[in-house]
């Protein structure tokens, strides 16, 4: 049998002040997506996109000021690979025709830098960005469904409701964030909500199993003190794998540049998020689902049930 240890942490003594903090940021969060919704990328409102090279190193503001006076001050450059390559996104016109935008952006950054060359250019209807928009919330909404499925076949519907909410808190916290900053949200950031999904079940898995571990093997009966044994046991785990995605991220964020700087800020805000909903949302709603240990008592099959 297991029993609690001495250096047990309480952890779901501040279950209370981080369920008001949960609450509030996830009402402001959604009060900001209503307000001043998502800066979509062109992957979702369609637009040109133009690459270009040259054979030294190309200085943005100096491509961004040639747009602006052009008249696409609007427009996204962005280093592509390296410091001699650039990307510049322009967002659609309704006085532009699609197929000359391309050539007219080129010959303005060529103006500011002679040497450049074309490499390519394409252009996304608005059509398309609706369909990838409508794909992606799809997507999303498959995932956490997927995970909800999942988790309800392996614990019980307690633990299915309190991991998808937990979840869906995430998941509004970080496009929440994307709201409050105006980051730019396309297919590249999306991915990475995808992947904080898949991170934060991660860790509440692991402890849901320790959770149900604990359940029905201690003696222990207050549900906060299981609670707290067992996000004690998986502590240091989730500390080291913390840390060391963070710290793998936050150098794709300095060392990446500007085309993968979204995702990687996505994740950084997700793993912090997503560990911090492991411990008290998804565990907090348990607390108030008033989880005990006769959900996890497997009913006893007699003859009568074993008869077809």
């Amino acid at each position: 049998m297991t029993t609690t240890p001495e250096k047990t942490v309480n952890f779901m003594k501040l279950v209370l002040p981080m369920g008001i903090l949960s609450i509030a940021l996830v009402l402001a969060s959604v009060l900001l997506l209503a307000t001043r919704g998502l800066n979509l990328g062109l992957d979702f409102t369609g637009g040109t996109v133009v690459e270009v090279a040259a054979p030294q190193d190309i200085v943005l503001n100096d491509l961004r000021d040639a747009l602006a006076e052009g008249g696409y001050a609007d427009a996204i450059v962005q280093h592509f690979g390296s410091s001699r390559d650039v990307v510049v996104r322009v967002p659609p016109h309704e006085t532009d025709n699609g197929d000359e935008v391309g050539l007219a952006v080129f010959e303005m950054v060529s103006s500011a830098m002679p040497s450049l060359e074309l490499r390519r250019v394409e252009f996304v209807g608005p059509q398309v960005g609706d369909e990838l928009r409508d794909q992606s919330g799809l997507a999303v909404l498959f995932a956490m469904g997927a995970m909800l499925l999942y988790i309800w076949f392996r614990f019980t519907n307690k633990f299915g409701v309190a991991a998808l909410l937990a979840l869906v808190h995430d998941v509004i916290i970080v496009l929440g964030a994307f709201a409050l900053f105006r980051w730019q949200f396309d297919l590249t950031v999306l991915a990475a909500v995808l992947a904080v999904v898949g991170y934060s079940i991660n860790d509440t898995i692991v402890i849901a199993d320790h959770i149900r571990e604990d359940f029905r093997t201690s003696r222990q009966s207050d549900t906060r003190a299981i609670i707290n044994h067992s996000i004690t046991r998986t502590l240091s785990r989730t500390m080291i794998t913390s840390a060391t995605t963070m710290l793998v991220l936050i150098a794709l964020y300095v060392f990446g540049g500007e085309m993968i700087s979204g995702f990687a800020m996505t994740l950084i805000i997700g793993v912090l998020v997503g560990t911090y909903s492991s411990v008290y949302v998804a565990n907090g709603l348990l607390l108030l689902m008033k989880v005990d240990k006769e959900d996890f008592i497997v009913p006893e099959r007699t003859e009568v049930d074993e008869m077809p």
